[in-house]
């Protein structure tokens, strides 16, 4: 991981300081992950079921089972977007540094932080980008757990901006690499992007409804036989 931004130092540097610069980090960081994935011996293997259009917004939702979650859904998305994850990542060296300045950071424990991420989230998607939420919060610490309830955000912000919810399943990322010392291993990491979820002509009220659609959707597809 540090060895890769090391090499795009220069760039990533250059590339983060103006706002407007935010896409340029975004190949970087798409370029960066693919660099990790391959050197941690993981290939992808990514079905879509519907394709992203250039220049559209999207809420992009998964479920969160691994730290390679970020780089996989840095694989699979085309669109640039932002990040709404865990203010802890900001202290891994390096990888801290840019994740502090180009996503947006919540700290669960605080009301005061979970509204200032709504705020710049909204700022964001008016920006034209799109913004991905892990859901479940958290990696359930129950590692049985297929899938965890998900919490209400990502989908409200949505509904306001009227903007597609891209619900995608990420099969492997437990088993390849999970929170368990010394467990994983070298393979394929397969994710499937699934048909978006139109939020136009719905309200707030319609929030519960819609969560729930992705999570079925998301649950179906990791509880599958086939899988």
């Amino acid at each position: 991981m540090g060895a890769i931004i090391v090499l795009l130092f220069p760039l990533l540097i250059i590339s983060i300081l103006k706002e407007e610069w935010y896409p340029l980090f975004f190949r970087l960081a798409q370029l960066w992950s693919r660099g990790i994935l391959f050197g941690m011996g993981f290939l992808t293997k990514i079905k879509r079921d519907q394709s992203f259009k250039k220049g559209e917004s999207y809420m992009l939702v998964a479920n969160h089972t691994s730290m390679t979650d970020i780089m996989l859904m840095l694989v699979v998305a085309k669109n640039p977007f932002v990040f709404v994850g865990k203010k802890e990542l900001s202290k891994i060296p390096l990888f801290g540094f840019f994740y502090k300045r180009t996503c947006i950071l919540v700290d669960r424990d605080s009301p005061k932080s979970r509204l200032a991420v709504y705020e710049r989230a909204q700022k964001r998607l008016n920006q034209g980008l799109s913004i991905c939420i892990f859901p479940e919060g958290l990696v359930p610490e129950d590692e049985s757990i297929v899938l965890a309830d998900f919490k209400d955000g990502a989908f409200r912000l949505a509904i306001e901006h009227q903007i597609p919810i891209v619900p995608m399943t990420f099969y492997d990322n437990k088993k390849r690499h999970s929170y368990t010392f010394f467990s994983g291993s070298p393979g394929v990491m397969r994710a499937k992007v699934h048909e978006f979820i139109p939020t136009a002509g719905f309200t707030v009220d319609d929030k519960k409804a819609i969560r729930d659609k992705a999570w079925d959707v998301i649950y179906k597809e990791l509880t599958k036989g086939n899988n």
